[in-house]
């Protein structure tokens, strides 16, 4: 292991030296040492990830995860308007929960409606501009991913606080996935 370290952080030529050190009675590096080498290692490995870094900025590749991005979000959204009309139905039909409680359930049902269409514009535009490719099309409609034939009756089964704990997480995802994709496509607005 201190061979291997050594190797790492001083080069092939001070190797064999090293190690002939340890043989020669010398077993441990100091502390000190060990800490310049791992210091050193990690200047290392970030130098070469900023050269990277720099490298894709001035030649980004044509990604195809521009597509998935767009794809995933699409799903997600369609995948939670049934879940959501049907927590809003509960919410209704519950006596714990107040009036302003349904409203929001039902707001966020009709903002995930909202934010679709939207995506769907951008995804338009993003094909219009050849950035995609037309295999979106159909994705968002209810059809593409109908929650009628999970026979299973997992949301049914699911909990409103599972629902909106899940939800909450996927809202997140869709909005870093966003963010992730309109840096990929329009990188010198502050990405």
């Amino acid at each position: 292991m201190v061979c291997l370290m050594s190797y790492m952080t001083l080069g092939r030529g001070n190797t064999a030296s090293i190690c002939a050190h340890i043989q020669a009675g010398f077993h441990f590096l100091s502390l000190a040492d060990l800490f310049d080498g791992v210091i050193q290692h990690s200047a290392r490995m970030h130098s070469i990830s900023s050269d990277l870094h720099s490298e894709f900025v001035r030649n980004p590749p044509v990604s195809p995860q521009r597509e998935e991005l767009t794809e995933v979000i699409l799903k997600l959204l369609v995948a939670w308007k049934d879940p959501l009309w049907q927590f809003h139905q509960n919410m209704v039909h519950q006596d714990d929960f107040n009036n302003f409680s349904s409203n929001k359930a039902l707001e966020m049902s009709y903002m995930v409606h909202e934010l679709r269409k939207g995506v769907e514009k951008v995804a338009d535009r993003m094909q219009n501009l050849g950035m995609i490719s037309n295999s979106l099309s159909g994705l968002s409609s209810p059809e593409a991913l109908d929650p009628s034939s999970d026979t299973s009756g997992e949301s049914q089964a699911m909990s409103d606080h599972d629902l909106l704990y899940c939800f909450r997480r996927d809202s997140n995802k869709v909005q870093n996935y966003l963010k992730i994709l309109k840096c990929r496509i329009v990188p010198e607005n502050g990405c």
